[in-house]
């Protein structure tokens, strides 16, 4: 099964990050008290637009491969599934644990908790 990020995820998570930016731009300047509070709500989208608009292309083709042993992810990243200790959704992403710490994320999913689900369902049972 693979796990490819979703296009209309992609950007109602950057509609949702510009709204955070602009409100924390304008708070700043605020408490800085600067009389131009508006300018810290352009700053916040443009930058989070741009930010965006940059890394779509690369992001929207980062696809994840669950097999019988191994989920695969991009830029050759291999984890054995015996070496998961467990995957839960995070906002539209899934974070994926391993048993030693290390943390990657399935971003950009449609439906991250049935992404969870899957992955944690392939996973071996302890005896």
């Amino acid at each position: 099964m693979t796990f490819t990020p979703d296009r209309a995820t992609y950007i109602k998570t950057h509609w949702t990050m510009a709204a955070i930016a602009m409100a924390a731009g304008m708070l700043v300047l605020w408490l800085m008290g600067n009389l131009h509070v508006w300018t810290g709500a352009v700053g916040g989208l443009a930058a989070v637009v741009l930010r965006g608009w940059f890394l779509m292309d690369e992001t929207l083709t980062q696809s994840w491969t669950l097999t019988d042993t191994h989920l695969d992810g991009p830029h050759d990243r291999t984890i054995p599934l015996t070496d998961i200790a467990k995957a839960r959704a995070i906002g539209s992403a899934v974070q994926v644990i391993t048993r030693d710490g290390h943390k990657h994320l399935v971003k950009f999913q449609r439906d991250p908790q049935a992404t969870a689900n899957t992955i944690n369902a392939a996973l071996p049972r302890a005896l």
